[in-house]
């Protein structure tokens, strides 16, 4: 049983690991209040109504720009604790307690010993509803 259960707990772990260190960025473009497009890890390709420059020189009108892309950048953990030793008292506490806790839920019924193992039932001489002529109908 330990077996498959250290393999569990191997992969899990290697999950953890992997997605606690992941950096992502999340982007997003808004056309006026409306959401248009997320995308992750990638940059937002927009909907297409950017404002344009003049084609000439002189030209100095300007209109604002409905549309505005923003940017979430969630980033992953960059040091990871490797010394066992630098795990706080209290840390080691709850590490220790829920490696016990745990483990007792996993003990083994069949070894409990139960009050009517050894009981034999009595046998049936005769059938009383044979013998009164009851039946529940």
């Amino acid at each position: 049983m330990n077996h498959p259960l250290h393999k569990i707990v191997s992969v899990v772990m290697a999950f953890v690991v992997m997605f606690s260190t992941l950096s992502f960025t999340i982007n997003m473009h808004y056309c006026g209040d409306t959401l248009v497009e997320t995308v992750v890890f990638q940059k937002a390709k927009g909907c297409g109504m950017d404002m344009q420059k003049p084609a000439s020189e002189g030209c100095s009108i300007t209109k604002k720009n409905c549309c505005k892309d923003h940017q979430v950048i969630v980033e992953g953990q960059d040091e990871l604790q490797l010394q066992l030793h630098t795990i706080s008292f209290e840390q080691q506490v709850f590490i220790t307690a829920f490696i016990y806790s745990y483990t007792i839920g996993f003990e083994n019924i069949d070894n409990q010993l139960t009050s009517f193992q050894n009981y034999k039932p009595p046998l049936v001489i005769r059938q009383l509803f044979k013998i009164d002529e009851t039946y529940l109908i």
